[in-house]
């Protein structure tokens, strides 16, 4: 696939206005207010792997609604000192899997904590155990469309409550620093990182690749590779949904996110990417804590492959977020 969105010298400014409801941040203090009183940590167990140098605990904490979400929680075996935190965010279609999936973070050194994602888990990896047990109201199968129609009744304000949740289980968990706390995703996962870092007002750092989920409103008109090519197939077949689908949408768009943002964040993008337009990604970052009502906006940075995918810069990038973030929290 060729280059198929604006040239990158546009994209390095490109920061639409993106349409922002009014009740924005009613809407998410009121949706974060109700999940507050629920106890964070249902159960905390040892899991047992073949793994020397980690340990790993199933965790399950309560997320939209007081729901059970399942996690690993992984960090390196004879330390006894509270580390920093990473909570990592999974892609799309994707479940937390097996715990030896994902050891990057935990073999740097951190105390790491992966989040399923509610009704997901069935399109590629290991699967996923946490179930999401609401209605899907009006709304496609997929998650992406699940409840479309309703903001309130939307998948993802249960999947973005969950997010933020997770933060405060890591908090909770033995032998974690909460104040070095950091919010890691590709993807969606990454959409849900950003997500976080506009809710979540004291955490360390943002690690966020081609981030699902910023400037829906271009994003399903430019690409029709799923998630959002399925937002556009739904307005295929109904036709007069299309103004509640972008009311909808204007609520967990990842620039609205972005721009409450305080923690300094780390981006990376693929100028090829069909999945993630580049100019959506570029959209959140160039507004990075443009709003978030501090005299500057938080450091951040963003790494460019003008000839990758969806897959981005793969493990170059994730050599260069090590190195930032160590440099940033330890």
């Amino acid at each position: 696939m060729p280059q198929f969105d604006l040239p990158l010298a546009q994209l390095r400014s490109y920061a639409p206005v993106v349409p922002e409801p009014d009740d924005f941040d009613t809407f998410w203090k009121s949706t974060l207010d109700e999940a507050a009183p629920h106890e964070i940590l249902v159960d905390v167990r040892p899991e047992p792997t073949d793994l020397r140098l980690f340990d790993t605990w199933q965790v399950t904490f309560t997320g939209f609604g007081g729901d059970p979400v399942h996690a690993w929680y992984t960090r390196p075996v004879g330390i006894d000192t509270a580390l920093p935190a990473v909570v990592e965010y999974l892609g799309y279609g994707r479940g937390r899997g097996l715990p030896h999936e994902r050891l990057t973070w935990p073999a740097a050194g951190y105390a790491h904590l992966l989040m399923d994602s509610r009704g997901q888990g069935d399109q590629y990896g290991n699967g996923g155990d946490t179930p999401d047990p609401h209605p899907v109201g009006v709304g496609g199968p997929g998650p992406v469309t699940r409840g479309i129609t309703e903001p309130s009744r939307y998948y993802y304000r249960r999947l973005i409550t969950d997010a933020v949740r997770a933060v405060t289980a890591v908090r909770a968990l033995p032998g974690v620093d909460a104040t070095r706390v950091t919010a890691a995703g590709n993807s969606q996962g990454g959409g849900l990182a950003l997500a976080v870092a506009g809710l979540v007002g004291d955490l360390a750092a943002l690690v966020s690749t081609a981030p699902f989920g910023c400037h829906w409103q271009r994003a399903i008109e430019i690409t029709d590779d799923e998630p959002y090519g399925d937002v556009a197939r739904y307005l295929a077949v109904h036709r007069d949904a299309e103004a509640a689908v972008r009311h909808t949408l204007s609520y967990v768009d990842g620039v609205s996110f972005a721009r409450r943002a305080v923690a300094p964040g780390h981006f990376g993008v693929g100028l090829r990417d069909t999945t993630c337009p580049p100019s959506t990604v570029f959209a959140a970052y160039n507004q990075y804590g443009a709003g978030n009502g501090r005299p500057a906006p938080p450091p951040a940075e963003i790494h460019v492959y003008p000839f990758n995918g969806h897959e981005g810069g793969e493990a170059e990038q994730v050599r260069r977020q090590l190195r930032w973030l160590r440099a940033l929290v330890g």
